[in-house]
């Protein structure tokens, strides 16, 4: 399908993210024009006039679980470890690929309405996740989850080899659930699959303070350092969360090229603390947002995410000026992409991929335009996203969905699950 879009405000996410004015091609799934109007003789199938609204680059949520949408709003109001384990863990050992293939719908319609065009999946299997993905038409990276009681290291490297190559919507990242959820012979094969891929490792690092302690008191060392003395990093990789992380940390995340993946409003919700944002931008780190999942957060929204990463910063650092906008919207848009190896997404270039969304700015929360990125970080809602394109194919279109299924459907689906396990 070709699409034209006209009379934009277009961010590319490139430069000093002013908007320019002009139109967008869309050849198939890649991006082939972008800058001034100009003659083409190309079939156009669409031909969208923005009168003036903006078209940027989706956003990349770079950290969630899917599937726990089954969960929104049912165990809460817990610290970590006790939602986990008395909540969490015992639900989601009721789950099969059947449930989680429906659940994981429910979330790709959410990311839709937030202007979220591709997401970084950790869950329990990967094969339902993928083919729920592929059905909807949305852009989904998976990793890994090994843990003591379920994902294996060989699990992972089947699905490693599997789904790269698989699809053009997916691709498959090694990683494990946390150092505190694993052996050390789960974690020095997780290692050992790096070294054999040369290939990036992903987990939860350094959520909790005591986390990190039990992990000191175990192995005399934080959990940043004792997986890099594993191996674990040797090829790059990243840590979700990343909230109680010493200067030592912070600086082997800088050396061995990790990228942090911040989830401000899960952190608040289960009261684990506010990251050190502005040491990790200070240092260079590749910074990038998430969600997390539908059940610690409880909402899927990158607008909150975005206001939410830079609030806390000012506050954590009791300085106005800390963490602009502008650095926001990298992370929420550049800094994901980078993060989830999606080198073709994150800006609105010639030759990238056609994830993108379009938001109106003709709307009380958007208005006067003195500086359109900061307006989308700071008062920017979901009601602003009018449409979210992946892969060039509009998914979602003025509260409308194409996805190839009822949204209707979906929600009583996810309802009858959620019922049938607390029966």
């Amino acid at each position: 399908m070709n699409t034209r879009f006209y009379n934009a405000r277009i961010l590319t996410m490139t430069g000093d993210l002013t908007p320019v004015w002009g139109e967008v091609w869309v050849e198939g799934s890649t991006i082939t024009h972008v800058g001034a109007s100009q003659p083409s003789d190309l079939h156009w199938d669409r031909e969208i006039n923005l009168n003036g609204n903006l078209l940027m680059p989706g956003f990349a949520n770079a950290h969630t679980h899917s599937a726990m949408t089954f969960l929104r709003s049912f165990a809460d109001d817990l610290p970590l470890q006790d939602w986990l384990n008395t909540q969490v863990f015992p639900m989601e050992a009721k789950l099969n690929k059947e449930h989680i293939y429906h659940l994981s719908k429910l979330a790709i319609l959410e990311y839709l309405t937030s202007g979220i065009t591709s997401n970084f999946d950790m869950y329990l299997t990967p094969d339902s996740i993928v083919q729920s993905s592929i059905d909807c038409g949305f852009r989904t990276v998976l990793t890994g989850g090994v843990n003591d009681f379920s994902q294996s290291v060989e699990l992972v490297d089947e699905w490693y080899q599997k789904y790269n190559g698989y699809h053009e919507l997916i691709s498959f990242t090694l990683g494990f659930h946390a150092e505190y959820t694993n052996s050390r012979e789960n974690l020095e094969g997780m290692a050992a699959l790096a070294k054999k891929y040369r290939a990036p490792v992903y987990t939860h690092n350094s959520e909790t303070a005591s986390e990190v302690q039990q992990c000191i008191d175990r192995t005399g060392m934080t959990p940043t350092a004792y997986l890099d003395s594993l191996g674990m990093f040797d090829y790059g990789g990243g840590g979700y969360h990343c909230v109680h992380m010493t200067d030592d940390d912070l600086e082997l995340f800088r050396e061995k090229n990790l990228s942090v993946i911040t989830n401000p409003a899960s952190n608040l919700k289960l009261a684990s603390g506010i990251a050190p944002i502005s040491d990790i931008l200070d240092r260079g780190i590749n910074l990038a947002i998430g969600t997390d999942g539908p059940a610690s957060n409880n909402c899927l929204d990158m607008f909150r995410e975005m206001f939410l990463v830079t609030a806390l910063a000012k506050v954590r650092e009791n300085n106005a000026a800390a963490v602009s906008a502008h650095d926001v919207l990298r992370m929420a848009t550049t800094g994901g992409a980078k993060a989830m190896l999606l080198d073709r997404c994150g800006t609105v270039e010639t030759g990238k991929l056609a994830d993108l969304i379009v938001l109106d700015l003709n709307q009380p929360n958007m208005q006067p335009l003195n500086n359109i990125a900061k307006n989308i970080v700071y008062s920017g809602s979901k009601q602003n996203v009018v449409l979210t394109m992946v892969n060039g194919r509009i998914l979602y279109e003025n509260g409308a969905f194409d996805i190839g299924c009822d949204p209707e459907e979906v929600y009583r689906t996810a309802q009858r699950i959620i019922d049938e396990f607390t029966a």
